[in-house]
């Protein structure tokens, strides 16, 4: 289904596996894509000095029962979402080296494919309820203006709902951001909050809330395959595990707390809900209203 898909220039939505994605949210959103539509390795960026080899170590694998070696690499993907609608995508583990050299490698790609805006994605580890919805800060910046939505937390160990920007350690989606800000791609950049007491699994909810930003950028409906159900099955396993322990069922109860707190706060703030100074006024005019 389709709601004003945009027709202009496409995007290209880059993940990096590591630092970056935590319980792989990020990265699977691209794996997703590439599983549920049509789509093609169209280029790659091949280890050459990004990588250290003994980080990021090759694999063997057997063809046709002879031994190949796959080295880790940069791949591109075009991703047909439906007629007059397409993608790029950049999935890579995050490199070692010369990370600016890097990004305008990959810049230089985006340029060939007539993409207009980068958007990065990226998954954090943070105090946060399995019960809620995942935290996700979104920022964005278009040539000629900068725009906020949703907070401006980038790489953030902790979420903070946007309320102060963040200082600390970056990864490459950061700074692929600022280099293609420099370079005059309009830009994007998503981050979802992973409960850091599930981090050993994956984590298909925040996959889903990040996917369903992702549409909303397109202006597609973009299909979820079976993530709704695997978001329910990983609900249904924290909860187990979090009844068959009385310390984390605590933890989780006073994350609770603070998340409705600050949802509570950030209604007062956008002006949803009346501030005091209004439910006054309204209280006197109802009075004055009575008395005449």
């Amino acid at each position: 289904m389709t709601t004003e898909a945009k027709s202009s220039k496409p995007i290209m939505v880059c993940a990096f596996e590591g630092w970056n994605d935590a319980s792989q949210a990020a990265t699977n959103v691209i794996r997703h894509l590439i599983a549920n539509y049509e789509s093609r390795e169209i280029r790659h960026i091949r280890t050459d000095s990004y990588y250290d080899l003994q980080a990021a170590r090759p694999m063997i694998c057997h063809v046709t029962g002879q031994p190949r070696i796959i080295w880790p690499q940069t791949t591109f993907y075009e991703i047909t979402i439906e007629p007059g609608v397409r993608l790029y995508a950049q999935i890579a583990p995050e490199p070692n080296y010369r990370w600016i050299d890097y990004c305008r490698s990959s810049l230089r790609i985006a340029d060939e494919l007539d993409v207009s805006e980068i958007v990065t994605l990226g998954s954090m580890f943070a105090d946060c309820p399995h019960t809620r919805p995942l935290p996700v800060d979104e920022s964005a910046l278009r040539r000629g203006e900068s725009s906020i939505r949703g907070g401006a937390v980038k790489d953030s160990a902790t979420h903070n709902n946007g309320r102060n920007p963040y200082d600390g350690p970056v990864g490459i989606p950061t700074v692929l951001d600022m280099v293609a800000e420099q370079e005059g791609f309009d830009t994007n950049s998503m981050w979802v909050c992973v409960p850091q007491y599930l981090a050993g699994d994956e984590c298909p909810q925040g996959t889903l809330q990040i996917l369903s930003r992702l549409s909303k950028i397109l202006g597609v409906q973009l299909n979820t395959g079976t993530l709704p159900q695997q978001a329910v099955e990983w609900k249904a396993q924290a909860d187990v595990l979090s009844n068959c322990n009385d310390d984390l069922k605590s933890y989780i109860r006073h994350l609770e707390t603070n998340y409705d707190l600050d949802q509570q706060l950030n209604q007062l703030g956008d002006g949803t809900v009346p501030r005091g100074d209004e439910i006054a006024q309204e209280a006197e005019e109802f009075l004055s209203h009575i008395e005449d």
